[in-house]
């Protein structure tokens, strides 16, 4: 055997030459220099990138889950970071324990309310952040093109739904922790010994906890250190996978009692089988790869498609799946283990959306863009240094110089399409008619269109998308509460009260019917009847701030005042934003002649 051919069979440089080449090739040392002054460009360059194709975003409002924040008690008030960490089943609609991101989020209300530009921009500058540690990332582990790399991160319209979504913070900061400790645990391997190779093991360890608690899918980490190892080494030892032990401990620890709050809060079980988990799983993984080569036709929400034991596509899928993993392991020595280890990580950081375990958004999509957010640097990663691998054996610079070109007009393309994509997460009205308009079917859309159109005061258009969901769900009480609702804004009172006696008729306890029942009793002057539904409306959830409120006004029209402001001033105190609550409750006291304390 030739030297050239053992050379290529030993495969890459081991973990410190490798960083010492990155080094050398990227951020030379000697401040000043003509390198270090290109390596500040070059990242100015990638953070130029990442933060333009997402100004878009800076313009955007709260949409969708992003309530779950605003309406949190929890991330309003001063002493809401105790039950943040300590109580977080008060922030309703929220099903994990993910402190870290409410914590961020109750920082910024102090710093500047609810102004949804200050959300945007945070998120911008951390998916900033993320991109310039892919490109550290890419660099210490000797990925070619690494720079390039980092710049498709930056601009792929995937990102978008976890830039552009403001709740989708959970991506961002957890991505961060998740870069920032694998750099720190390759400083360990680097430097196993000593004082500051100790310091790097424990830095990574707490980024990976942090991460944990920003999301639970980063668990992937500690399997992500050891292909890193495989793919510089060729191996995996026994001092490999006791070191990475403590994360596989630790990850699983905090996964488990994530499970488990979830659980409590939202029991869940969708009754797949194994066969239908793996079909799940095989075509998920090449929709996501689909989607990375031609991000074309993205929707904020894909249509489920279908599982069976005899369906041949799905089953294609499969073996598509074990063939390509059988090709990369069997050329390994000739292509290098760089393709097997980029496809591995991409498989393995999916592992826990891949519905192999239930989870609440399967019940929408088997699938979703913000999934792949870290995932998808495997993929980027082996696509990309292939390109450059084969644009450095072209054979005249000038051919060399057209890929430069072909490289930069993708770029362009695909900053294009993000900026664009930002755009739909700009207002409720738009995200959920995007929605509509790629999904027709999405679960709960017409619904979500319905109430982004109510909140613009749009209420013809709000009816006509309310049937809609109602035809969709013909047994679901709050669609056709919705319905009712609309109508009595359109003053037809009559077409209302029947709708809502339907709503209530399907769920007696359903606390939007009796909401909107009650508002139309009002209305109609039936005070009576109102102040009996609005206290059915506590019984059912007495944390409503509107329930209470509902009541007092009732008692007040009865020409009973002071049972009204004890109604009024248990709303406020649930509620203490509520200026209407304020303004009615202050009535109430002119009425009985004291002051607002």
């Amino acid at each position: 055997m030739s030297r050239r051919k053992r050379a290529r069979r030993r495969g890459p440089p081991a973990g410190r030459e490798a960083a010492k080449r990155a080094a050398s090739d990227s951020l030379p040392s000697a401040p000043g220099s003509r390198f270090a002054r290109r390596g500040t460009l070059a990242a100015l360059a990638l953070a130029v990138l990442a933060v333009g194709c997402y100004l878009p975003a800076l313009l955007a409002g709260f949409v969708w889950d992003d309530r779950v924040f605003a309406r949190a008690l929890a991330v309003r008030d001063w002493d809401g970071l105790w039950r943040i960490w300590f109580s977080p089943s008060e922030i309703e609609d929220e099903g994990h324990y993910w402190p870290l991101v409410y914590t961020s989020f109750w920082l910024e209300h102090k710093l500047w309310g609810f102004a949804p530009a200050g959300y945007h921009a945070v998120n911008v500058l951390l998916h900033a952040a993320n991109t310039l540690l892919v490109r550290r990332l890419a660099e210490r582990l000797a990925v070619p093109g690494a720079w390039l790399v980092a710049a498709v991160f930056a601009v792929h319209p995937l990102h978008v739904e976890s830039v552009a979504w403001i709740i989708e913070r959970k991506d961002l900061l957890s991505g961060l922790c998740y870069l920032a400790a694998f750099l720190a645990w390759l400083r360990f391997v680097d430097e196993p010994r000593g004082g500051r190779g100790g310091r790097h093991y424990v830095l990574a360890l707490a980024l990976f906890v942090a991460g944990m608690l920003c999301k639970s899918i980063v668990v992937t980490l500690p399997a992500a250190f050891l292909i890193a190892l495989w793919w510089e080494r060729g191996r995996v030892t026994g001092g490999d996978l006791s070191r990475a032990a403590p994360f596989f401990v630790v990850g699983a620890a905090i996964a488990a009692a994530d499970v488990s709050f979830y659980d409590a809060r939202e029991p869940l079980s969708l009754g797949y089988t194994a066969v239908d988990r793996l079909q799940i799983a095989a075509r998920a993984l090449w929709f996501y790869a689909g989607k990375l080569l031609w991000p074309g036709g993205l929707a904020v929400i894909y249509p489920h498609w279908e599982t069976g034991a005899v369906d041949p596509v799905a089953w294609g899928y499969v073996v598509a799946t074990v063939a390509v993993a059988a090709v990369l392991w069997f050329s390994r020595g000739r292509v290098g283990r760089g393709p097997l280890s980029g496809v591995l990580f991409f498989a393995v950081t999916l592992s826990p959306v891949l519905g192999f375990v239930d989870y609440g958004y399967m019940q929408f999509s088997f699938v979703a863009d913000r999934h792949q957010y870290l995932a998808g640097m495997g993929l980027m990663a082996v696509l990309v240094g292939a390109a450059v691998r084969g644009v450095g054996r072209l054979p005249a610079e000038v051919w060399r110089r057209c890929a430069g070109g072909a490289a930069a007009a993708a770029l362009a393309v695909l900053a294009a399409l993000t900026w664009r994509h930002a755009g739909v997460y700009r207002d409720g009205v738009t995200l959920f008619t995007h929605v509509v308009a790629h999904n027709p079917t999405a679960r709960f859309a017409h619904r979500n269109l319905g109430e982004a159109l109510t909140a613009e005061g749009r209420w013809d258009e709000a009816l006509a998308v309310f049937r809609v969901a109602a035809e969709q769900a013909p047994d679901d009480d709050r669609d056709h509460s919705n319905v009712g609702a609309a109508l009595v804004m359109l003053d037809r009172l009559e077409e209302a009260e029947e709708r809502l006696r339907h709503a209530l008729e399907l769920d007696p306890k359903s606390v939007y019917a009796l909401q909107n029942m009650a508002s139309l009793a009002v209305s109609r002057k039936r005070y009576g009847e109102a102040l009996d539904l609005y206290r059915r409306l506590v019984e059912v959830n007495p944390r409503n701030p509107s329930a209470h409120h509902g009541v007092g006004t009732a008692l007040y029209f009865l020409g009973r005042p002071a049972e009204a402001l004890k109604a009024l001033e248990r709303a406020l105190a649930l509620d203490p934003a509520r200026d209407d609550i304020r303004t009615n409750r202050d009535e109430v006291l002119a009425i009985l002649g004291r002051r607002a304390r």
